[in-house]
């Protein structure tokens, strides 16, 4: 990793708890559970942070919740820019003091992270590389993906359960529709895990890095996401009679069925997601119009190269 290293060796200087601490001092900041705020203090995760990121000086990066800057320090003098978005108010003047050594590349945007991806960035980013504010998190990672097809590439630190759905393999208790909607547009390449010891205040969960590339599967029809929907609904049931309660017709659905060799007997859960691909595809106008235009369907249109 090329770049700025700090006089003491350091990847980023704001990683420790007492340069964290001096910072909300000096701004007379206290930290807010309600936006999800544990700050990183762990030099050693920002190194595998932006190893798994591996930045270039052509990238241009989107950071979520950025904090007092503790990951954004470490890459600006990396990437081309890092557009940052953080919804405390309160934490632009810090953000000024602590990323000024390279505040042309920074361009921060103050808001919900929800509402401003993605027409509300002034740059189209090329890798998303964050410390992700938990209770939004995995929202935001699909989000990110299905609405940014600039995005090639998400490294984030993310709640570790959060990890655990994004990483299953069908067939396990956390493998659900998020995995396979997931799947449709990345695929995991990376992942480590981080101690509550490495944040201040430690947090009452343990917590993950996953990097996701993206690799959208071939020939996925638009509705799929409904299809994934409609066949989780209630994954108790078999998958048939899931995505019949979703409006799926019984017959249409058996034809499906028979043209990809899926067997209706099945639950959701034993699905790859190249075989919700196949019967998206078999289905065809098939779906009932509220699941064919529910949920991710239009972010889904945006998110096909």
């Amino acid at each position: 990793m090329g770049g700025f290293v700090s006089q003491d060796g350091c990847i980023s200087p704001l990683a420790n708890p007492r340069a964290t601490a001096d910072v909300l001092a000096r701004h007379g900041l206290v930290t807010k559970h309600r936006l999800g705020q544990n700050f990183l203090v762990d030099d050693s995760v920002i190194a595998r942070i932006l190893g798994l990121a591996e930045l270039d000086p052509s990238d241009v990066v989107l950071e979520v919740g950025p904090g007092i800057g503790t990951l954004t320090v470490a890459m600006l003098p990396r990437a081309r820019a890092v557009c940052a978005v953080e919804a405390d108010r309160r934490l632009e003047p810090v953000l000024a003091e602590t990323c000024a050594r390279d505040v042309a590349r920074l361009h921060l945007v103050m808001g919900d992270a929800l509402r401003v991806v993605p027409g509300g960035l002034p740059l189209a980013p090329g890798k998303f590389v964050s410390n992700l504010p938990y209770q939004v998190a995995a929202t935001l990672i699909l989000k990110v993906l299905s609405e940014l097809p600039s995005v090639r590439r998400a490294v984030v630190m993310v709640q570790a359960e959060v990890a655990d759905r994004i990483c299953a393999a069908p067939g396990s208790k956390v493998y659900g529709a998020y995995t396979a909607k997931l799947a449709l547009l990345g695929r995991v390449t990376g992942r480590f895990e981080v101690g509550p010891g490495s944040f201040s205040p430690p947090p009452h969960v343990s917590s993950a890095v996953v990097r996701i590339d993206r690799a959208p599967l071939a020939g996925a029809p638009a509705a799929t996401p409904a299809v994934i929907d409609a066949a989780f609904a209630q994954r108790r049931k078999t998958i048939r009679n899931s995505m019949v309660s979703s409006g799926y017709e019984r017959e249409k659905l058996n034809a499906a069925f028979a043209a990809c060799g899926i067997a209706p007997g099945v639950r959701a859960e034993a699905l790859w997601p190249e075989d919700f691909v196949r019967l998206a595809a078999a289905l065809g106008d098939a779906a009932p119009e509220a699941a064919a235009l529910g949920g991710d369907s239009d972010a889904w249109r945006a998110s096909r190269p």
